[in-house]
């Protein structure tokens, strides 16, 4: 078993200064000095959606670049083939399959177990993030949703929930995206969120006695689809030791296919843990052939990863070492948490899987509360209670396990050394928006902003490793959840000051560039990156930046008119 240490790296567990793949922060470039055109960015997004919308019957939406092969869209087991993706097959050039055998949860079927990899099937249009991404992600999906409905497409929001819906019946619960490569693991829990979504819209049903009765019908489904969603997180796997609380975990092993053969990822980590040897990355590495003969391929899938059947994994070597076993199933946890990759849990987050995390758990936190308000929604007062309890449950353990009144923030707990992380984290605010903090936790983490917050907006942590999730870069889910968050909380001044922040960011990297990116680097205030490894291209598009824009552009707007009403009334 590897050695699993806390990582400290507020207290220089890895120094700063030995950081050399820690890129310099850009100097801004010059802001034009008239207004922003905020009217061209919202006419971008409006007509983005539409570039960035997928159907089974449309050719564009088998296309996946992260991955080499023919074009191969699988059905479930269960459902015959419909007749618009049998024209797939003419029309696109399309490889049509079904899945092998009926799924019931995720990881019964790996995707080692398919000759080919592909595009799994689903009922209804939906909106992919944008870039390389063209598939329909789990957390992403949220953020869309409510830009989406913010731009009065209420229809499409709705059948991107119930695609999701018929991924619990048919694929075993939310996969991280639809393709057969992800059928190992789910993303951040955001279903109960995005049902509320569509639920709270009146444009998403006709406001009629008909209209009243589909509602209700839809959300029997929807109620019954969210509680075995909900059992994925309460697997043995997700346990995080005897705490209560769940971890991330991926039903697969060795390296990610979506990576893509080519990818140098795995080489590059094995390079910076050779170079920067620290306590952190201890158990990350083991001894290995770059050329491995039989028996050492034997060894090796026992203690590493299977040379024979993964490219990826016979790449990953460098200076006589390998990824150790443990590494993959960190690697593989961190990429179902979303946050891909950063050093929140080791050197790569390579330990993901040794600690509760704060935003998971509050997410299942405010997960159990949507259902006690669905149940009762729905006359289930037994259920409501049964809910009620779960959260408060829940929300006990992520006080006592998760909270540091010392220090004023909750933070992430490593269960196999019993330590809270010292990693300040933006997730460490998400109990502002899932309304698990008290209004005077809140109060000393409004004080503690300033780990965060930089000029452009909220960075993702204060630590600089080269990573897209570390400093300097900032994201919309993540700068949005702490914006309404401290909306919900009473804290307008501070949610404003961040959304006008975060929104002048998105305005210079448009002027720069003309497009909407996924991340932006927040300390110099515009879309230039300089990732060393993992993901290094700012992909375009970009569905949650979209969606975040027009949801800081509404508060914004709404403070103003305020602000002149008040002003007149005087």
């Amino acid at each position: 078993m590897k050695l699993l240490l806390t990582v400290l790296l507020a207290a220089a567990a890895i120094p700063l200064a030995a950081q050399t793949a820690t890129p310099a922060v850009p100097a801004p470039p010059a802001r034009n000095s008239g207004a922003p055109d905020t009217a061209a960015i919202l006419r971008y997004i409006n007509s983005t959606w539409s570039k960035l919308t997928r159907s089974m019957s449309d050719c564009d939406s088998v296309t996946d670049v992260k991955v080499a092969g023919p074009a191969v869209l699988y059905l479930p087991a269960e459902m015959p083939a419909p007749p618009d993706v049998r024209a797939l097959e003419k029309t696109c050039n399309v490889k049509i399959l079904h899945l092998p055998r009926r799924i019931e949860k995720i990881g019964d079927l790996q995707p080692g177990d398919l000759h080919e990899q592909g595009l799994l099937y689903l009922p209804h249009p939906y909106v992919v993030p944008g870039g390389q991404f063209n598939e329909m992600y789990g957390w992403d999906s949220y953020f869309i949703i409510l830009g989406l409905e913010a731009d009065h497409r209420a229809a499409l929001a709705k059948d991107i929930v119930d695609n999701f819906l018929f991924e619990i019946e048919h694929y075993g619960g939310i996969l991280n995206a639809n393709r057969t490569y992800y059928l190992t693991r789910s993303q951040p829990p955001f279903l109960t969120s995005m049902i509320r979504a569509v639920l709270e819209n009146p444009a998403s049903f006709p406001q009629t006695p008909t209209g009243r009765a589909e509602e209700h019908a839809w959300l029997e489904r929807a109620y019954t689809l969210a509680e075995m969603d909900y059992s994925y997180w309460l697997r043995p796997e997700h346990a995080a030791g005897h705490t209560g609380l769940a971890r991330y975990f991926d039903y697969g092993s060795g390296p990610v296919p979506e990576m893509g053969d080519t990818s140098t990822y795995y080489q590059d980590v094995i390079r910076w843990i050779v170079k920067h040897p620290s306590p952190a990355s201890a158990g990350f590495l083991v001894k290995g052939p770059e050329h491995p003969d039989a028996a050492q391929a034997a060894r090796l899938k026992q203690i590493s990863c299977n040379v024979e059947t993964s490219v990826l994994c016979m790449r990953a070597w460098y200076d006589g070492y390998r990824l150790s076993r443990g590494f993959y199933i960190g690697d593989r946890a961190m990429r179902e948490s979303g946050f891909d990759p950063s050093f929140r849990f080791g050197p790569f987050s390579g330990a993901t899987e040794d600690y509760a995390p704060v935003g998971l758990n509050c997410l299942l936190y405010r997960y159990a509360r949507d259902m006690e308000h669905f149940a009762l929604l729905l006359d289930k007062s037994a259920d409501a209670q049964l809910w009620s309890r779960r959260a408060r449950i829940r929300d006990a353990a992520i006080h006592y396990y998760l909270w540091r009144p010392t220090a004023g923030v909750f933070a992430d707990y490593n269960f196999v050394t019993h330590r809270r992380s010292h990693y300040a984290f933006i997730t460490s605010l998400y109990p502002l928006w899932t309304g698990v903090a008290t209004h005077d936790e809140a109060r000393q983490m409004v004080a503690r902003l300033d780990l965060f917050e930089r000029r452009g907006g909220l960075s993702t942590s204060n630590y600089q490793s080269g990573l897209q999730w570390d400093e300097p870069y900032g994201w919309a889910p993540t700068n949005w959840i702490t914006i309404e968050g401290l909306e919900d909380m009473g804290f307008r001044k501070d949610a404003l000051r961040i959304a006008r922040e975060f929104t002048a960011t998105i305005d210079a990297g448009f002027a720069a560039h003309g497009t909407m990116v996924e991340k932006y680097n927040v300390v110099a205030g515009n879309a230039n990156v300089n990732v060393t490894a993992g993901y290094k291209v700012n992909q375009i598009g970009f569905g949650w930046t979209n969606a975040v824009y027009l949801k800081m552009h509404q508060l914004i707007e709404e403070s103003a008119r305020e602000h002149a009403g008040q002003g007149a009334s005087k």
